[in-house]
């Protein structure tokens, strides 16, 4: 059941991004480009996301527990950290180089878009160089590893 819910939110998840236009990169681009030709539509994608997030947030939280699990999964760290930093401005920089974020780019796969069949291997190698990375304990100040 826990997998079938979780098939019905990424469906309604990646509809959203299609028909909101954030899986095309173009019009992602020309959001962040401020010098250029701004086109401002996303905002309200992102303001709709940030409303119904807050008021499902409220919603959920009256809860116990989750509906399809036994308990929260909360981080414990909320350290404001240079990993965390570095891993959100390189967030930020893929996104404004590529047009895509994750979840986007995983939506316009069926597209079959040359620069989504470069942005996700590029992506998913990345993430496993990070993994490989912060494994060694180069990120970790004082070099003891996570």
């Amino acid at each position: 059941m826990r997998i079938l819910w979780g098939f019905f939110g990424g469906l309604v998840f990646g509809l959203g991004l299609v028909i909101s236009g954030m899986a095309d990169p173009a019009k992602v681009l020309n959001f962040l480009d401020l010098a250029g030709s701004r086109d401002p539509s996303l905002a309200f994608v992102m303001g709709g996301a940030t409303v119904t997030a807050f008021i499902g947030y409220r919603l959920v939280w009256r809860r116990p527990a989750p509906v399809l699990d036994p308990a929260f999964d909360i981080p414990k760290n909320r350290r404001i950290d240079r990993p965390l930093v570095t891993g959100a401005a390189l967030f930020g920089i893929g996104w404004g180089i590529g047009g895509f974020c994750p979840g986007p780019a995983w939506t316009a796969l069926p597209l079959l878009a040359p620069g989504t069949l470069t942005f996700l291997p590029t992506m998913l190698a990345g993430l496993w160089i990070g993994g490989r990375i912060k494994a060694t304990g180069l990120l970790d100040p004082k070099g003891a590893g996570t």
